[in-house]
């Protein structure tokens, strides 16, 4: 399975427990490429997706289009999980670039990684 920074999956998210993400569900895969396709490193990187609106920079909008998206969709960057690379079902497509700027944006917020003034 070849797979990239940005590319939207199909993963299979159960057992999930409480507010987490469950069932299948498109997922954009966040590891490098050098995580994502070496067989070396088991686990990958994902964020899943949602067709419920969402608001704010954990929520950035991913439109239709060469991802495999159908219909305007949501990126749930407060959901980030690690997941074992054989929960992958499909590959559907890769994100724009756009996109996935918006994502990284949302994950440096999320995770503390912005940079502080000095």
């Amino acid at each position: 399975m070849n797979l990239e920074r940005g590319s939207l999956v199909l993963v299979a998210l159960d057992p999930a427990l409480g507010h987490e993400q469950r069932g299948l569900c498109p997922c954009v895969v966040v590891s490098s490429a050098a995580v994502a396709s070496n067989q070396r490193y088991p686990l990958l990187g994902v964020i899943p997706v949602t067709g419920t609106p969402g608001q704010g920079a954990l929520y950035p909008t991913l439109e239709p289009g060469d991802s495999g998206l159908r219909m305007p969709s949501w990126a749930l960057i407060d959901q980030v999980r690690a997941i074992d690379k054989r929960r992958v079902r499909r590959i559907f497509g890769q994100l724009p670039a756009e996109e996935m700027i918006a994502i990284d944006e949302g994950l440096r917020l999320f995770l503390g990684l912005t940079e502080t003034p000095s």
